[in-house]
């Protein structure tokens, strides 16, 4: 009996691995294809003083005045920051659902949407700190028309690590961390939504083709980054922080600063000033995740039948 049970924990253990890593690698492959739009976005919601235009344009101009490599600015720490935080979220998103799927019946919206914001809290804690030098360094070199906003010099991700501790300490690592922690309630929002469709498509054993899981996936997160963009918005320029005039960031970008944060954008820009580069952020996220979540299924797939996993879990 008890070989049995470790053979099963075992199983779960080495399935929810295999889950990990297929989100991670279908992150990088999505990331990577739409990165330029992640550009546009990031000068958007940072400098307020460029004017907000269509997505073609933006990446028209970043190209022009700073050449096209700068489209992938910052692409290596975005990779490594996004290939680590899928990793810790799908680990243990995974983890969770197997630990509840023996005792509580079916899977519930309820269920899979708490299970999301405890994997997001895990997933803030541990890879903040990458987040916060991946925005530096993809901002670096950036041309901005708002003068407040002071350039850095950094050689690379491990360098960034250690001038930000040497002179703005450890602390600044963890920058935006409070809309960080609010903002977990985005993939917990898309992964509700991703499984209650998918459960839905799937009913009475039907299989799901990858043009569903595309626009599946596509729709749940178009859902959640619409409700969270403003906080995204400010959650992007406490990680960057780097103000000649006022001490925009903190530790935790505290209640009043992010409060602050929404009146100082509503009071210059009106209220769509919170909504500034939702387009591109649109355009990336929602395709970058639908991508991401074929990926995903298909590798998860492909790994289990081929080690014969499925077969095994369920004798």
């Amino acid at each position: 009996m008890s070989g049995n049970g470790g053979s099963a924990v075992g199983l779960l253990s080495y399935e929810t691995l295999v889950h990990a890593v297929a989100g991670a690698t279908g992150s990088v492959i999505a990331m990577t294809v739409f990165f330029p739009l992640d550009t546009a976005k990031s000068r958007l919601q940072v400098d307020e003083k460029r004017k907000s235009k269509s997505t073609p344009v933006i990446l028209a101009e970043i190209a022009k005045e700073e050449g096209l490599q700068s489209l992938y600015r910052g692409w290596l720490p975005v990779i490594s920051s996004l290939c680590c935080s899928n990793f810790v979220y799908f680990y243990t998103f995974n983890t969770l659902k197997k630990l509840t799927a023996s005792g509580l019946g079916k899977s519930r919206p309820s269920r899979d949407l708490l299970m999301g914001v405890v994997s997001g809290v895990v997933n803030v804690i541990l890879t903040t700190p990458m987040w916060v030098v991946n925005t530096r360094l993809k901002l670096q070199g950036a041309k901005f028309r708002n003068e407040d906003l002071q350039q850095t010099q950094y050689r690379g991700i491990f360098d960034a690590f250690s001038q930000i501790i040497a002179n703005e300490g450890v602390g600044t690592l963890w920058n935006g961390t409070l809309p960080s922690l609010i903002l977990v309630l985005n993939p917990a929002v898309q992964f509700m939504f991703y499984e209650a469709m998918k459960r839905k498509a799937g009913k009475g054993g039907r299989k799901i083709s990858s043009a569903e899981i595309f626009l599946i996936g596509a729709i749940a997160k178009a859902i959640a980054t619409t409700a969270t963009y403003p906080l995204q918005t400010v959650q992007a320029i406490l990680r960057f922080g780097q103000y000649k005039h006022d001490g925009k960031g903190g530790l935790i970008g505290g209640l009043s600063s992010i409060f602050s944060l929404f009146m100082e954008r509503i009071k210059r820009y009106g209220v769509l000033g919170l909504y500034k580069g939702l387009e591109a952020k649109l355009l990336q996220t929602v395709l970058t995740a639908a991508l991401m979540f074929v990926v995903y299924e298909k590798i998860t797939a492909a790994t289990f039948k081929v080690m014969g996993l499925n077969r095994k879990l369920k004798q």
